[in-house]
């Protein structure tokens, strides 16, 4: 929907309950570590931070009545991305929960090991996301897949389980961001008027780079690994990890993330119970179980959609975009005007593909009237949406892997993952550093044209 069309205003203060919900969060998240309690980020629910946020921008405006100021928040919650991401949700803490319940992660984790070696277990991880994510173009499906593996790799070899799911995250991140069948890429490339193939050309030039100073780092990071003697695989061991080849057999299939989910869950159940590993009414515990460990994560992901479409419905959304598009004022800034653009709205999104859609006309024109290629400025949509999404504690894909570590019972903050997020943080400096490339050659081609 065209918010000039619905008559909705310019208003920054619509955009004062995010800064709420940071100082909220992050804020007595810093004073309960002050205060020597353990764990200071597990200390504030997320949810509570969004519920007083929502509260706050349910207050503000002043032109609606309270119940159409509700009902804007409701439909936030309901907007259809939210509903897909809570399928999602359900599904990967259900798939994650019954195939530890068959002994499918530990059989994962067996032959893994058995391939590769304890000290580069963690690249290993981060290599494997990695190429996942890029054929099956999707970093949730990736996550809900990988996390339960990797985090096998937590006892036994003596690892951080933050540093593993790092690993995960960032190669989830790395796939989402070049694959040409990930939503991402769809949106940057409509959105702009390109090709996929172009985009994915100009975009490896820059994720490539992050990524191999990322896998090095990992290496670096899991070089202490413990060593153990390596269980000898057997047939079980195969049959075991069958739901996770099928999962991502029907992913490069082109398959929906929430079909091979589903699928995959139903195999685990059938599998473990052909070997005897649980009986009916043990493995439906499981599911339910699993299912019901996502509940933090749904109820974020719901009061999430539903603060930024009141703060959108507010104007907050029109007031950014249109302040962000006023520092463009020349082929210079508007690369870095475009990724400032689309980071800041994804921030407020917690969802890349929107923020792509919501930046992408501002940016498409912005190329336009400056003469910026518009391979570049999708590339820099893509890139910076995922560099941000990779990030945020409230976003879907920390969100997946937060929730499936704490279904299989293994704490992991959000705090001390993002520290182990070496990708996102890498792939933002490679961006700047082909900007700064850019204006060079810009700068060389105004020289020659003098």
């Amino acid at each position: 929907m065209n918010e000039h069309e619905n008559h909705i205003k310019p208003n920054g203060i619509a955009l004062i309950p995010f800064a709420v919900f940071a100082v909220f969060y992050v804020g007595f998240s810093i004073l309960a570590g002050h205060m020597g309690l353990d764990m200071p980020w597990y200390r504030v629910p997320m949810p509570i931070a969004f519920m007083v946020a929502s509260a706050l921008s349910l207050t503000i405006s002043r032109r609606k009545s309270f119940e159409e100021r509700v009902e804007a928040y409701a439909h936030g919650m309901g907007e259809p991305n939210i509903m897909i991401m809570c399928l999602i949700f359900v599904l990967a803490g259900a798939f994650a929960s019954i195939a530890k319940g068959s002994g499918a992660v530990d059989a994962a984790v067996v032959i893994a090991r058995s391939i590769i070696p304890e000290g580069l277990m963690v690249a290993g991880v981060f290599l494997i996301s990695c190429l996942i994510s890029l054929a099956i173009g999707t970093s949730c499906g990736t996550i809900a897949a990988v996390t339960p593996i990797a985090l096998g790799f937590v006892e036994p070899l003596n690892l951080d389980a933050a540093l593993l799911v790092g690993a995960v995250v960032g190669g989830s991140m790395f796939g989402d961001n070049l694959s040409m069948i990930s939503d991402t890429t769809i949106a940057a490339t409509r959105t702009q008027g390109v090709r996929m193939r172009d985009k994915f050309l100009a975009n490896g030039l820059i994720s490539s780079p992050a990524a191999l100073v990322a896998l090095f780092l990992y290496a670096m990071s899991g070089s202490s690994a413990g060593s153990l003697e390596v269980p000898q695989v057997t047939w079980q061991h195969i049959v075991l990890v069958v739901p996770y080849a099928m999962v991502l057999g029907l992913a490069l299939a082109g398959f929906n993330v929430m079909a091979l989910l589903f699928s995959g869950t139903v195999l685990a159940a059938v599998i473990g119970g052909a070997l005897g590993r649980f009986a009916l009414f043990d493995a439906m515990d499981m599911l339910g179980k699993g299912a019901l460990g996502m509940g933090e994560t749904l109820i974020v992901a719901l009061l999430a959609g539903g603060l930024f479409k009141s703060v959108q419905a507010n104007g907050g959304i029109l007031w950014l975009t249109d302040r962000i598009s006023q520092i463009i004022k020349g082929p210079r800034t508007c690369e870095l005007g475009v990724f400032l653009l689309v980071s800041v709205v994804n921030c407020f999104a917690a969802n890349n593909t929107v923020a792509i859609v919501i930046a992408g006309p501002i940016a498409k024109e912005c190329a336009s009237r400056f003469k910026v290629d518009s391979v570049r400025v999708a590339s820099i949509l893509d890139t910076a949406s995922c560099v941000v999404q990779g990030l945020i504690p409230y976003g879907a894909q920390i969100l997946i892997a937060l929730g499936v570590a704490r279904g299989l019972g293994i704490a992991v903050d959000s705090f001390s993952l993002i520290k182990c997020l070496y990708y996102p943080p890498l792939l933002a400096l490679s961006v700047f550093a082909s900007m700064a490339l850019a204006r060079r050659r810009i700068d060389d081609a105004a020289q020659d044209v003098v």
